[in-house]
Parts: C-alpha cells; structure tokens; sequence
C-alpha cells in the first residue's frame, strides 16, 4: 500500500485529549491556514517578485519570453498529513517542472521530483522519481522508486469486512521501482510497455486482540515483478490544471512466478477524466476509474477504495476487493490573490465480481476545498481538500489537482 495517496482528517486527534472540541476545530482551521502560509515556492525567473516587475518595452519582453521558455520551475511544500491508516505527520516534497529541450516547442514539461514520509506512527520513506517528455512529443518515459516501512491498518477484504469495524495493526517494509516507455503511435495515443519489482515484508504490530485474521506471508519476506503495457491518450492543453480536453488511459501489469514474483495474477486500470471551461475562472471536471484484477492477487494489490483520491472521504485501506468502480465531478473556480475553490461530489463501490455489485454496498462522498498556485508558471496548485464519506469525514493535501 502506497503512503502517498493515504492523507486524511485526523489531525485533531493528537491534540484531543489536551483541548475541548470546539478548540479542536479551530486549532485545525488555524494549521490549514498556516500551512499555506508558510509553503515554500520558488521559481527560476519566475517568482512571486518577478510579477512585480515594471514593464519592458515590446522587443525585451520578446527576447524576455523566449528565454524564459527555457527555463524551470521550482515547487515545493511541506505537506501535513494525518490518517488513520499511518498517523499524523508531513510528507515534504519538491519537485523541478522544466522543459527537456529549448528547441522542443510541443512537448509538455518534463518533471523531477523527491519526497519523504514522516509520520507519529513510526511511518518512514522516501521516494524519486522522474516524468520526462521529449522528441516533439513522441516519447514519454516515467521511472519511479520508493523505500520505507508503513505503519497501517488492514480492514479485510470486501465491503462487510471493512464495515465491520475490525483491523489488524501491519507493519510493510520494502522497497518498489517502476519503469514505463511510451511511443506516439497516431491520433495522440500512447502505447509501450512498463515494468515493476519489488519486495516487502509484513509483520504484525502490537494490538487490542483483534479477530481479525491475519494475511498470508506474515514476517516473509515476498517479492513482486510484473511487466505489462499502458495505452493513453491526452488531449489536454495543461496536465496540471486541465481546463478543456480529455485524458484516456488503460494499463495492465501481469505478475508470475517466470518473472520472481510469488504470486501469479494481474491488474487492469481503466481513467477516463473529461474537462470544460465556463469563462476564464471557472472548469468543470469529471473522473471515471474502473478497476480489476484476476489470478491469486495480495490484498495490498487489489482495489483499494480511497486511494488516488478515488473517492476522498473514505480511508484508503478500509475497502478492499477485486473489482473497483469510482465515479464523480468537480467544480473548480479561480480566485484573486493566487487561490482557488473546488466543490466535488461522487460515489463507487468495490466488489469481488462484477455480478456482486450492489446499490446497498455504494460508498458515496462529497466535499469542498481550496487552492493556492504554487507556480503562475506551469499552474500548480497545492489544494487541500475536506470530504465527507458514508461513516466520516478526511483532510488531505497534496500538490496539483486531484485528477
């Protein structure tokens, strides 16, 4: 289970038994506020004091604008977390949003970035990765790897087990690398394949005596390699804050033990996002996700509800299956000053075949939330985000939109 996506509305239990409720909301208003506040953001020629600049005449802002089609941006913030799957804490992140070739005037801007993980529950990890376009927007290359140990809660498997209010308190220790290669194939469709391996060890944590069972491969040491292919097509003019197009994509992962991996099965996601602009301030935005996987799959490697923002307001973790449907829309508004509004809305469910679906297991959600542009640049907003699911409610933070 990946920490990246697992942020959530905790926050106040820190700091419950010290203060009386009412002084807990605020306390958590007061660290959002602080918290966007105090992000770090710069940019290479193109920070907040830049757009303070007297203006030039015509043939320097010329020779101005051709130079800085050039040049990156720095973003950056010190993210506050808090879940009930891996405590409270940050995830400071900084990443470089450049493109790969001066002379290369249509592919998007590459990025090069870094995280960590540091959370109250023992949580701890870090992870680089890389996102780079280049030859006119003919090839896509991603590579990916992360190392630590998350400190979480299994729920089971299937929606009764998830609402049955048991968990297992885990500890997974490992380390993963992906590696993907796309090639422009016509009609803006990307097609190529993609690799990944990794090792983990789960063992137990200490516990109240849950019933729970616990997972196969409990203290072993279990190690996965898949390879497979992706197919996407995007048509969005800016992948980090899309205001009209769409953005396709289908990739499949198959694992086996030919390849080193301990279990045998396979993965399939489906994304269907789809974007349009009212005016110059206001987009509305809409998510599909399908999910399914076939053969003898690990629970980390399943559905899982509430990761990828899909849907927010529920913890990532507590509903796990085979088969996964998630749907909903946003509405995101830009105001004076750098900032933002969204309001978003949606529901899905998970299953573990597709003839279990049904209307009393559908996890609905809905929420609000606000933004602050961390580059005027490349249009990156941090957003920070409350939700309120079926049985509660999260907080999660991040940087870009949520799809």
């Amino acid at each position: 289970m990946s920490a990246a996506y697992v942020v959530h509305s905790l926050l106040r239990d820190m700091i419950k038994p010290l203060v009386p409720r009412f002084l807990r909301v605020r306390f958590v208003r007061f660290l959002c506020l602080a918290a966007l506040s105090g992000m770090l953001y710069c940019s290479s020629q193109n920070s907040w004091a830049q757009d303070q600049q007297p203006q030039a005449d015509s043939t320097t802002q010329e020779t101005s604008a051709k130079s800085e089609s050039s040049k990156g941006a720095i973003v950056g913030a010190p993210i506050p977390i808090s879940s009930p799957a891996i405590g409270s804490g940050a995830v400071p992140v900084a990443a470089y949003i450049f493109p790969f070739s001066k002379n290369d005037q249509e592919s998007p801007p590459s990025v090069i970035g870094v995280a960590g993980l540091l959370t109250n529950n023992g949580s701890r990890g870090f992870a680089l990765g890389g996102d780079f376009y280049l030859k006119q927007n003919r090839i896509h290359m991603t590579s990916i790897y992360f190392r630590g140990n998350l400190n979480y809660d299994f729920y089971g498997v299937g929606v009764d087990s998830g609402d049955s209010g048991g968990r297992l308190p885990l500890k997974q220790t490992g380390q993963v690398f992906f590696g993907e290669f796309l090639y422009r194939i016509g009609w803006k469709f990307f097609f190529g394949p993609r690799i990944l391996t990794g090792n983990s060890t789960l063992t137990l944590r200490p516990n109240d005596g849950s019933s729970l069972p616990p997972p196969p491969d409990i203290s072993l040491n279990t190690a996965l390699t898949g390879i497979g292919f992706r197919l996407n097509r995007d048509t969005r003019p800016n992948r980090f804050y899309p205001t009209r197009g769409t953005f396709f994509d289908f990739n499949s992962t198959f694992f086996g033990e030919s390849l080193g991996s301990k279990y045998t099965f396979q993965s399939y996601r489906t994304t269907f996002n789809a974007y349009r602009s009212f005016g110059d301030s206001q987009v509305l935005a809409y998510n599909l996700f399908v999910c399914a996987t076939g053969g003898d799959a690990p629970f980390y490697a399943e559905c899982i509800y509430g990761t990828n923002n899909q849907l927010r307001g529920y913890v990532a973790g507590q509903h796990i299956d085979r088969y996964m449907v998630a749907t909903q829309a946003e509405y995101r508004l830009t105001l004076p000053w750098r900032f933002g509004a969204v309001f978003f809305g949606g529901l899905g469910a998970v299953a573990p075949s597709v003839a279990n679906f049904r209307y009393r297991n559908i996890l609905p959600a809905g929420g609000g939330g606000i933004r602050f542009k961390l580059s005027k640049k490349y249009n990156v907003n941090l957003r920070v985000d409350i939700a309120q699911g079926r049985d509660g409610h999260t907080f999660s933070m991040g940087i870009g939109e949520a799809f």
